[in-house]
């Protein structure tokens, strides 16, 4: 039977062993937090193992995370579903390579891509225009696009994606290993798939090579926590390890692992009742919420993830801004991110009825005062022929990035190319790459996210992100870089 870390961790703050080691803090409380995180914050001592050389109690852990997900070997994270990202990339994909990936990844694929100096050709997934949000990447685009390519040595999807859209894993997977090469799936809203049949399998039991989970999204546990699963033999079990450790504090919170241990013991000592009841309670706010004139909701179905409350206000009087701070001003509800025309909110099974309770009828009573109004138009964000497939028409990711740049006022910017990303935060998709062509829509999209409140990173000064009519400022390839030729 596999020791429990917390417990373990429970009972060595109980002994009268006295600490002459790291943390500083000697397992003393100090300041405002409470003693509990003190008592049970170590590091690597005798009976507790080493995340970097695993032995004993976090290499059986280890074990039982692959178990619970059907993977090979699983890896415990605490730089978070970043690490994994991370190490994923820098071990499927050689130096220099070719990846093919997503163009709705997050941030921390492109930061792999480029420390690997690998060139990058993006899958663009279908615009829903009537929610203004990507849709999950179809495995016909996949194959199109290995077709097109065949030096590719490896493949990128987000899936769910952060608004909830699942992608056919099974069917990528087919097609990407019919190349032989591996299959990395950004399942980081995913943590809990496969783990019910009231949920779809996950990457790990539909095939996938690499498989990264934040457990902290969407189970309870802390923040930073995530795992990595890796399946079969493309990829190089020792240069994965070796991404880890580069990646990867070398002093891992035992806080954080014993988090995501709590929570996988959690999944598998009530999970089936925990999953049921969370389904249930979830359908039943949708099935009432149907009763809305104006708010529009992604359809529940095997394409989208439930636990994703995508609420969109378009054709309203009401912005997603606008709506966020009215759940939170008049309601006390605090959601995870609000966008020019929609927000989403989170459920997990850590919810009870009283979540459910609370934002129905908040949403509810705010649909009652709605009326038709003008929605900002939001066209799909990312320009195709605009942009520059690294290794065929221009310079790398890496190569731009390490480029001089000058910082130009937004009007300027216009046809320049970009020297630093930019996006909306959350969810960290850049809007631009670093050596990619700043169209006019996407000048428009960063004054839209300035003037409606978003969070815009990437542009400068930061005192002028939240004012609009103010000057917008960002970094662009200083003028006599190698331009390249825009694809078509």
């Amino acid at each position: 039977m596999t020791e429990h870390l917390f417990e373990k961790l429970r009972e060595h703050a109980s002994e009268d062993i006295y600490p002459y080691h790291m943390p500083g803090h000697k397992r003393r409380s100090w300041g405002q937090l409470p003693e509990a995180f003190y008592k049970t914050d170590i590091t690597e001592i005798e009976g507790f193992d080493n995340l970097h050389h695993p032995e004993g109690i976090l290499l059986n852990l280890q074990r039982r995370a692959a178990r619970i997900y059907g993977a090979d070997e699983s890896y415990y994270l605490v730089n978070g579903s970043t690490g994994g990202i991370l190490s994923a990339v820098s071990s499927a994909i050689p130096a220099d390579g070719h990846i093919l990936m997503a163009r709705n990844c997050h941030k921390s694929a492109y930061h792999g891509a480029y420390l690997r100096n690998l060139n990058m050709t993006y899958l663009y997934p279908p615009w829903l225009q009537e929610y203004d949000i990507f849709d999950a990447v179809t495995p016909q685009l996949v194959a199109e696009a290995l077709e097109r390519e065949p030096d590719i040595n490896g493949v990128l999807v987000v899936s769910p994606t952060y608004e909830g859209r699942i992608s056919d894993i099974g069917a990528i997977a087919e097609i990407v290993h019919k190349k032989g090469i591996p299959l990395i799936v950004d399942e980081a809203h995913g943590a809990h798939l496969g783990l019910s049949g009231n949920f779809p399998l996950n990457s790990c039991q539909l095939g996938a090579d690499l498989v990264i989970h934040s457990v902290h999204k969407t189970l309870p546990a802390l923040t930073q926590s995530a795992l990595l699963h890796v399946n079969g033999n493309l990829v190089n079990r020792r240069l994965l390890e070796r991404f880890l450790h580069i990646y990867q504090s070398s002093s891992p919170s035992y806080l954080l692992m014993a988090s995501i241990d709590n929570a996988l013991q959690y999944v598998e000592r009530e999970g089936a009742e925990a999953f049921q009841r969370f389904r249930d309670m979830y359908v039943e706010m949708m099935e009432t919420l149907e009763g809305c004139r104006h708010l529009k909701f992604l359809p529940q179905g095997a394409e989208q993830d439930i636990g994703k409350l995508f609420i969109s206000v378009k054709g309203t009087n009401l912005t997603g801004k606008q709506l966020q701070e009215n759940l939170l001003k008049n309601y006390g509800l605090q959601i995870e991110m609000a966008s020019m025309s929609y927000v989403l909110a989170m459920f997990t099974i850590n919810d009870g009825e009283e979540a459910y309770e609370r934002m129905k009828n908040a949403l509810l009573e705010i649909d009652g005062r709605l009326t038709k109004g003008e929605t900002v138009p939001v066209s799909e964000q990312y320009d195709r022929g605009r942009m520059i497939r690294d290794g065929f028409d221009g310079i790398s990711l890496a190569q731009a990035w390490d480029s001089a740049v000058e910082q130009v006022s937004i009007e300027e910017s216009k046809d320049r190319y970009a020297g630093d990303f930019i996006s909306i935060y959350p969810p960290g998709v850049p809007l631009v790459v670093p050596g990619e062509q700043i169209t006019e829509e996407i000048c428009r999209t960063i004054w839209e996210g300035v003037k409606h409140g978003l969070q815009v990173e990437g542009i400068f000064p930061e005192e002028h992100k939240n004012m609009a009519g103010e000057k917008i400022y960002l970094h662009v390839l200083r003028q006599g870089i190698k331009r390249p030729t825009p694809a078509h």
